[in-house]
């Protein structure tokens, strides 16, 4: 999730940058251009983090961040498990 604080025209500066190395990503690949492809990847991570969708967390109330944690790894274990009993036994890898 974007840090609410950005203000407007910088999130929308920030999003297209972040589509703009996207793309980069999409193309390299086509290209089949390693180099041109880690690149894209570093730029992507870049704008995620200038948005605020990684690095450090900007939220102030308290709660972990469990982004990356499987959810049987997490407090709601429990009510993912419970996923599976409602689903009648379907399939869920946690």
């Amino acid at each position: 999730m974007t840090d609410p604080s950005i203000g407007e025209e910088e999130r929308s500066k920030l999003t297209k940058r972040l589509m703009t190395a996207r793309r980069a990503v999409r193309d390299a690949k086509a290209d089949e251009d390693a180099e041109g492809e880690a690149a894209a990847h570093r730029a992507v991570d870049r704008a995620k983090r200038a948005l605020g969708e990684r690095g450090p967390v900007w939220w102030k109330d308290g709660a972990p961040d469990l982004n990356r944690h499987m959810a049987k790894n997490t407090p709601y274990a429990e009510w993912y498990a419970s996923l599976d009993r409602q689903d009648h036994g379907g399939s869920r890898n946690a």
